[in-house]
């Protein structure tokens, strides 16, 4: 582990840092030859994650990012050299809140002098779609902020998150389930050729990060696309089949099978709903390639079926 308190060192400062972004994030520079110091931001450092990662040479540091407490942000990015920022969405489901404190962040780095800005943003769909898909607002929140970032001054990378493999196995609406003679079925509304930048996030997301970081090809003003595999969800469930040994099919349902089998609010269900469709007809990184983006990372990714053989499915396909 290279994590120091030698002010020598970079200092990086991570917002989120005990979920799985910025743990990652952490795990990913804890990895590297070179020496960097960590400042974790979350709002409980009292927690079993936060107080592991101190043990590890983390600083961590409790402040709420509101975005009425600039003042509280500006004192937590003093001396940083690198700030990674992740929002999270789904903890409120306000994506004005959502635009507002991530601006309020970019501002507060600025004015602290931070010298690179990384940001795990994502596609804005409405505008990719040409607003077939406006309620996709976990993307189109994130497009705005990226926009933001880019028109700010602050030297901004854009380190895309892929799709999360552990959604197959955590969102009760995309899970295998059980039918009558024994057999599982993976039922979504987009066809089976639909392609995913799959990525085990806590193990990998972190190392595209590294990568802007360490990386000349990267760096300030650069988008960086991050994904352990792009593959098809029929190639996802033929190999969770061959892996798990249960008998898994996929199939495609309408839209409003779908939305009532999340049993999410309506709300709620028509964004994913829409998110899939998006996935399908204009490609999750909308035509953009991943290859580039892989070309530099300090190790390989995990694929879909290292992601399946290190998981434990018995609660899944019971």
């Amino acid at each position: 582990m290279t994590i120091t308190q030698n002010t020598s060192a970079p200092l990086v400062v991570v917002v989120g840092v005990t979920g799985n972004q910025g743990g990652s994030v952490v795990k990913a520079l804890a990895e590297s030859d070179k020496p960097y110091r960590i400042r974790g931001l979350t709002r409980d450092v009292t927690k079993p994650a936060a107080r592991e990662l101190a043990a590890g040479g983390v600083e961590t540091v409790a402040v709420a990012l509101t975005s009425d407490n600039a003042a509280g942000a500006r004192e937590v990015f003093k001396g940083a050299d690198i700030v990674f920022l992740v929002t999270n969405y789904w903890e409120h489901l306000d994506v004005n809140r959502e635009v507002a404190e991530a601006k309020m962040i970019i501002d507060a780095a600025k004015a602290a002098g931070v010298k690179l800005f990384i940001w795990s943003g994502l596609e804005s769909i409405i505008k990719v779609s040409n607003g077939k898909y406006p309620n996709v607002h976990h993307f189109n929140g994130k497009g705005e902020i990226t926009e933001y970032g880019r028109a700010s001054g602050i030297p901004f990378v854009n380190v895309q998150s892929g799709w999360y493999a552990i959604n197959f196995w955590k969102l009760n609406g995309m899970k295998p389930k059980k039918v009558e003679d024994g057999t599982y079925v993976l039922a979504l509304p987009v066809g089976p050729q639909t392609l995913l930048p799959v990525i085990d996030t806590p193990n990998d997301y972190g190392l595209f990060v590294r990568e802007a970081i360490e990386s000349p090809e990267f760096g300030a003003g650069s988008e960086v696309l991050t994904s352990g595999e792009d593959i098809t969800i029929g190639d996802m469930i033929s190999q969770l089949s061959e892996i798990t040994g249960k008998k898994i099919v996929y199939s495609r349902i309408s839209d409003e099978d779908f939305t009532t089998a999340t049993g999410l609010p309506p709300s709620v269900a028509l964004e994913v709903l829409e998110s899939l469709k998006y996935h399908e007809e204009c490609g999750y990184y909308a035509g953009k390639t991943t290859e580039a983006s892989r070309r530099h990372l300090a190790r390989p990714t995990r694929t879909w079926a290292d992601f399946v053989k290190s998981t434990d499915w018995s609660s899944v396909l019971a």
